[in-house]
C-alpha cells in the first residue's frame, strides 16, 4: 500500500489506513513507538500491561492509604 507523507505543523505526518489501525488496535490518541532500523521506519503500538489486583494492592503503604470517610446516617432508602 502506498501512502503520502504530509506536513503537519513543523512535522511530517503519515496516515495509518483504518484496516491496519484496526488490526493493530491503534485508535485516535493511542501511544506508539517510532523506531528507525536499517533505513526502515517501524511503528509499534504501545500496549499497556494489565495489572493484577495483587500488583495494585502491593503498592498500598501507610503513607498513601486513604482514611475512612463518614457520610453520616442514611437519608433515603439505602439498605446498609
Amino acid at each position: 500500500m502506498i501512502s503520502k507523507v504530509q506536513l503537519w505543523g513543523n512535522s511530517l505526518a503519515l496516515r495509518i489506513p483504518k484496516f491496519i489501525a484496526s488490526q493493530m488496535c491503534i485508535n485516535n490518541g493511542s501511544d506508539v513507538e517510532v523506531l528507525l532500523e536499517e533505513e526502515k521506519i517501524i511503528i509499534k503500538p504501545i500496549t499497556k500491561k494489565q495489572e493484577s489486583l495483587d500488583d495494585l494492592l502491593s503498592r498500598i503503604t501507610a503513607a498513601n492509604m486513604h482514611h475512612e470517610v463518614d457520610f453520616g446516617e442514611p437519608v433515603g432508602d439505602e439498605i446498609w
